[in-house]
């Protein structure tokens, strides 16, 4: 009995991860039946192999194998390919055409991406799977075909059921045997072993010395996440063996070629969900966005408030509360009043001005003694003087714009 290992030097499928040992063993079991076989997995973790080893270990293996990659069919081809279709069916079908059930009658047909397949077609495919039949595009004729199929899919499909994208009742037809193949991250044993025979590969094919890599690289490589799995290592492995003119690769040359190393990287595998997690994380982010226009909205009423009444110890109050609000937190709370210069000591009094021309806070203090104009018409008075009346170094020492200044002194008459 051929065993596991002797089926993967005859088909050069490297590892010795015992989730793939796994994987390859129920594919040599279900081999010499019939039934329908499911492939999942990530993109890129070489699900292609596993067809191949069912149709070579069958008694079908002298028998057409054809492989139909269904994601890159047109919706509106697809039936034609499949199925076949008769002269006129349709603009441009000028000849009849056999489909791949006809022409793989008695062998194998693996369906890559069988996900993607429209609704329609999903209808088709039934019906061959459970009477063996089918009818060409265009035709009332009734075909009879004995085909094997083998699909694979990077799909939630259960998540694909709940979202009208695929028959339930074919995808049960189809999972009479589901083989699982593992994501490179789950392999990591093998990720080296892979990378040194993408290497020499690379080395043979390009009249090259095979790229190494250097003990810390080989910890790097390892803990990396590999979103695009094994397909993602072999063009890696290609890129380094170009570019790089030193054989050795360092971690730090490595880095270079995974730049979010150390980052929490999604699976590859498609999940609707995730989509639907994405849209609630914006309706978050929304709703934070409007919540905080709400809250400046609050400041700037307050402080309106304040300009009005001059009551500063109400206002500090206030704001108190509406920082509490935003930040929960009483050193918040105190850096806030500090970047507002509210009153912090009871001899003085402070107010803030809201210019809703320029949009700014404008500051003054002014001691109990005085009165707001009158503090205020000595400062720009003193501002003027010690800038030879130039308002555009008076404003700048102020604080203020010069297009207020100018008011200021048309309001005080100064």
């Amino acid at each position: 009995m051929t065993s596991v290992q002797e089926i993967k030097q005859r088909f050069g499928i490297i590892g010795a991860s015992s989730l793939l040992d796994r994987a390859i063993d129920k594919a040599m079991q279900v081999a010499a039946t019939d039934i329908s076989v499911l492939v999942t997995g990530e993109s890129g973790v070489g699900k292609e192999v596993i067809p191949k080893v069912i149709h070579q270990l069958s008694a079908r293996k002298h028998n057409p194998y054809i492989a139909v990659n269904c994601g890159a069919i047109p919706e509106g081809t697809i039936d034609s390919e499949l199925f076949g279709h008769e002269k006129g069916a349709f603009t441009g079908a000028t000849n009849s055409r056999k489909g791949y059930f006809e022409e793989g009658n008695t062998g194998t047909i693996f369906l890559d991406e069988v996900g993607e397949l429209p609704l329609s077609t999903q209808v088709r495919l039934l019906r061959v799977l459970e009477t063996g039949e089918f009818i060409k595009v265009g035709s009332s004729k009734i075909i009879k075909t004995d085909v094997r199929i083998v699909a694979a899919t990077n799909m939630d499909m259960e998540e694909a059921i709940k979202n009208n994208k695929f028959r339930e009742d074919l995808y049960y037809r189809l999972n009479t045997v589901e083989i699982t193949i593992p994501p490179l991250r789950k392999r990591k044993e093998d990720i080296h072993l892979l990378f040194r025979k993408f290497a020499a590969d690379f080395a043979d094919k390009y009249k090259m010395p095979p790229v190494r890599l250097a003990p810390e690289a080989i910890e790097m490589l390892n803990n990396y996440r590999w979103p695009g799995n094994i397909r993602q290592l072999r063009n890696l492995a290609e890129q380094m063996s170009v570019l790089e003119h030193d054989r050795e690769i360092s971690a730090h040359t490595l880095h270079n070629y995974l730049p979010a190393i150390n980052e929490n990287n999604m699976p590859a595998i498609y999940n609707k969900k995730q989509e639907s997690d994405f849209s609630s994380e914006r309706e978050i982010m929304y709703k934070l966005l409007f919540d905080m226009k709400s809250d400046l909205n609050d400041l700037k009423k307050l402080t309106l408030d304040l300009m009005k009444s001059g009551d500063t110890a109400s206002f500090k109050e206030n704001n108190e509360q509406l920082i509490h609000r935003i930040y929960g937190d009483d050193d918040e709370v105190e850096e806030v009043n500090k970047v507002l210069h509210l009153p912090q000591k009871p001899e003085e009094s402070r107010y803030v001005d809201y210019n809703e021309d320029e949009e700014v806070y404008e500051e003054h203090v002014v001691e109990e003694s005085l009165s707001l104009q009158d503090k205020e018409i000595e400062m720009i008075r003193k501002a003027l003087e010690r800038n030879g009346n130039k308002r555009k170094k008076a404003a700048d020492e102020l604080g203020i714009s010069e297009r207020t200044l100018y008011r200021k002194i048309k309001q005080y008459k100064l």
